[in-house]
């Protein structure tokens, strides 16, 4: 950091140990990243206030800045001898020996206390790096060993940290892409079956696909659209070792292009014209 630290810190060089204090902690509650969610910026000035704090809000530091020891950014200056580097033992303390400080930096109520180191550290800003939060597809089959939604912390592997503190965690989180015709409701799976309508009226057996690949299923005669049958064990995997069950809901599907025999057929069965399938939806 190359800018003054007392124009960062809006104080005047002159200002008491006090003063700086005030100043420094009214920015920091103002530009903490923890109350500027994804603000850039407000995490740059962030970063400028501390790094200014570190040079004057430490008396030794101060000195050494106003002395033209260091810079700014704390880095050693090359040395230039003065008179007063010649001053006697004897005499009065320079005027920038005091070591007054601000040990009384924060107090009990401060929203900030659980941020600052403790001991000779005292402070010195140290905050643990944000998390990164990354999103992990997974294909429908392929995760439903593992659950439909996990989770992963990778510790230590999020954004930087600050003054020396730890770096955030990144996390992973799973989300499995739906499925082109299996659904899951807990450990079961749920699957829509199309049949045609001699299936349906004579029954038959068909290879129906589970999450471990098709298995043989007999459809009764005069199955009908929304008759559920269930395959025992052909869900999802449990903690012990118990699968969760498939339903299989069936759906009768005409052709796309009727024939004239099929509708030959509808027209002479006497049965089929007088049934009235909606009768439960008259009032």
């Amino acid at each position: 950091m190359s800018e003054d630290p007392y124009a960062v810190l809006g104080v005047k060089p002159e200002a008491t140990q006090e003063e700086i204090r005030k100043a420094y902690r009214g920015l920091a509650k103002k530009l903490h990243p923890d109350l500027n969610p994804g603000d850039r910026q407000a995490e740059e000035k962030f970063k400028q206030i501390s790094a200014a704090y570190d040079i004057v809000g430490d008396a030794e530091k101060r000195a050494r800045f106003d002395r033209g020891e260091i810079d700014a950014a704390g880095n050693e200056r090359p040395r230039e001898r003065y008179y007063r580097d010649f001053h006697g033992a004897g005499e009065e303390p320079h005027v920038y020996s005091s070591s007054g400080g601000f040990a009384d930096f924060m107090d009990s109520e401060d929203i900030l206390k659980e941020m600052f180191g403790r001991g000779g550290g005292e402070g010195r800003i140290r905050l643990r790096g944000q998390d990164a939060l990354y999103r992990l597809p997974v294909e429908f089959l392929e995760a439903l060993n593992g659950g439909d939604k996990q989770v992963l912390r990778l510790r230590g592997k999020g954004g930087p940290g600050l003054g020396g503190g730890p770096p955030g965690d990144a996390l992973v989180e799973i989300e499995v892409e739906p499925h082109k015709f299996f659904t899951r409701k807990g450990d079961d799976i749920h699957l829509e079956l199309p049949i045609s309508l001699p299936e349906a009226v004579l029954g038959a057996k068909l290879d129906v696909p589970t999450p471990s690949g098709p298995v043989r299923m007999t459809v009764p005669k005069g199955a009908n659209t929304g008759t559920v049958l269930r395959l025992k064990g052909k869900g999802a995997p449990r903690g012990d070792k118990s699968h969760g069950d498939e339903y299989v809901t069936l759906k009768i599907v005409l052709p796309q292009q009727l024939d004239s025999e099929i509708e030959e057929f509808a027209r002479r069965w006497q049965a089929g014209q007088s049934q009235n399938p909606r009768r439960h939806l008259e009032a």
